[in-house]
């Protein structure tokens, strides 16, 4: 009898189908490369092979500094198949904190475009642990520069391929770190095997009403690939053979007239960049490319006048949740037995919500003594859950592993609740939530309320302090045309009426601001926001 084979689920086997299956399918950056999944993945074979030839080792944490580009597709999969370890470097910190995660991570070699080579340049010395340097430029020329030893990338893919190791599917895959937005960024790590779970899982879900996603769906991403493996995307769209189309560098314009050349059918994005395309002035030249785009919101929560916004235009749109800490994603808007006999635009208060749980994700809403919460749209807990992809550990931090896996949950720091129909609503962050009088305020809603007002393009609410109730809630609202304040206030009181709000949750302040401050995941920074309005 022939020795049973323990099938591994690392990179090495879950990707071989999809480049025998679908060939000729495309991966696109922007106007300047195409190629197919057939020469994609032998590229990938030569990275995993090269990186091998110049020295890298099983275990070796490679970081790649780069936008949305074909060399961060090709590194997605050809380091990790070779061993090492990818770290996604978030390109929007400050460089002292790039210096500090790539130190703290251990990066032995770096994938570098050209662009932002002068930034390590500055402080060259300081990245003695680099063994070395991968640079390249699009142009195609050597990239000049005094960091060494240097590589450059094509020269690295000339070794050329090989089959590449069947490694264990627990060896570590990723490493990154969080935006910091609370503290210290914190790194998490995930093997093969998680990323691979989450990936098909993830797909799985995809495929319900409304999103109804198949092989002949067009993928564009606008997550930044140091985010979060891009919620998985191009792990999901190799595996099911979707055409895979990159868009670089975040601009409008390009995101349009990629929409419309490629024939993009499905993105995922925070809500900083929907409100970005629908409210640039270019958005109405491409209205007829833009019905029946199908995007995924997560990250933050999807204010229902900016989804109010994207349906105008023929976009379906539908909430998602989860954390870096979660690979991330834990539950997506898609219908179910009871939303299922609804129209789209009856359930949509339901679809902009978090969702229910993707498959394998068991998810709970606690109260402070662990008990689960009802199903009543009002009973405000912590979410908690189990998955086989979530981060086993904080890196090299016992103490904030063991608050995140209390009691062998783990816990997201984030309010929600549940409604009757089994959606999950988040109402609030931990950190975020206002106090007042001894009870919490949902900001979420508050936002949510506040963004159907016409005039309203982004509105956050914070808590400042207050010397009789602790604390007590102020809007900051971005315009997108005319708006007063008396029209947000006679909106909320409407609110108030109904029994959709309390009266006590009305905030005390509304401050009119150009613009929202951001973290380095384009999410809106509530922690300057407060600073601001306690000023």
């Amino acid at each position: 009898m022939a020795p049973f084979y323990e099938y591994k689920l690392n990179f090495r086997n879950s990707f071989l189908t999809a480049a025998r299956n679908f060939p000729q399918r495309e991966i696109v950056y922007r106007d300047k490369k195409r190629y197919t999944f057939s020469e994609f993945y032998d590229r990938v074979l030569r990275l995993c092979n090269g990186l091998r030839g110049i020295g890298v080792k099983e275990g070796d944490v490679i970081g790649v500094i780069d936008w949305d580009t074909y060399v961060y597709m090709e590194s997605y999969f050809g380091v990790p198949m070779s061993g090492a370890t990818l770290h996604t470097i978030n390109i929007r910190y400050p460089p002292e904190l790039i210096y500090l995660t790539m130190n703290f991570a251990n990066d032995k070699y770096v994938i570098i475009r050209d662009e932002f080579v002068p930034i390590v340049e500055k402080n060259a010395s300081l990245f003695d642990f680099v063994k070395g340097w991968i640079v390249y430029s699009e142009s195609g020329n050597p990239v000049e520069t005094k960091l060494s030893p240097k590589f450059e990338y094509e020269d690295v893919l000339k070794v050329g391929k090989c089959d590449p190791p069947d490694l264990e599917d627990q060896t570590r895959a990723t490493i990154f770190f969080t935006s910091g937005t609370t503290g210290m960024p914190k790194g998490v790590t995930f093997t093969q095997k998680q990323l691979m779970l989450h990936a098909l899982s993830l797909s799985a879900s995809m495929k319900y009403r409304p999103l109804m996603l198949t092989e002949q769906d067009v993928f564009m991403s606008l997550v930044p690939m140091f985010h979060v493996h891009s919620w998985g995307m191009p792990y999901i769209a190799f595996i099911n053979g979707n055409k895979y189309v990159l868009p670089g560098r975040y601009e409008v314009k390009t995101i349009l007239e990629l929409l419309k050349n490629e024939k993009v059918t499905f993105s995922t994005m925070v809500p900083a960049i929907l409100y970005m395309i629908l409210n640039d002035k270019a958005v109405e030249d491409y209205r007829e490319y833009l019905k029946g785009w199908k995007v995924i919101i997560g990250g933050a929560a999807l204010p229902k006048g900016l989804a109010l916004k994207a349906v105008s235009y023929g976009i379906t749109v539908v909430g998602g949740y989860g954390l870096s800490e979660t690979c991330p994603v834990l539950t997506i808007s898609v219908m179910n037995d009871y939303t299922s006999k609804m129209k789209y635009e009856e359930a949509l208060d339901h679809l902009i919500s978090a969702g229910l749980p993707i498959p394998l994700v068991n998810l709970r809403v606690v109260d402070p003594a662990g008990k689960d919460v009802p199903w009543d749209s009002k009973t405000v807990g912590e979410v908690i859950a189990r998955a086989p992809w979530l981060t086993k550990e904080y890196y090299n931090d016992p103490e904030k592993t063991e608050e995140l896996w209390k009691g062998g949950w783990l816990h997201t720091g984030d309010l929600g609740v549940i409604d009757e129909f089994g959606y999950l609503h988040i109402v609030d962050r931990e950190k975020d939530a206002v106090k007042s009088g001894g009870e919490f305020i949902p900001t979420l809603i508050l936002e949510n309320a506040i963004s159907e007002v016409k005039g309203v393009g982004e509105v956050a609410v914070v808590g400042v302090p207050d010397p009789k109730w602790g604390e007590r809630p102020v809007a900051f609202v971005v315009k997108s045309g005319e708006v007063s304040e008396k029209e947000i206030y006679e909106h909320l009181n409407d609110y108030v009426r109904l029994g959709r709000i309390q009266k006590w949750w009305v905030p005390d302040r509304i401050y009119f601001i150009e613009s929202m401050p951001r973290t380095s995941t384009n999410k809106i920074d509530k922690k300057l926001l407060r600073k601001k309005a306690s000023e």
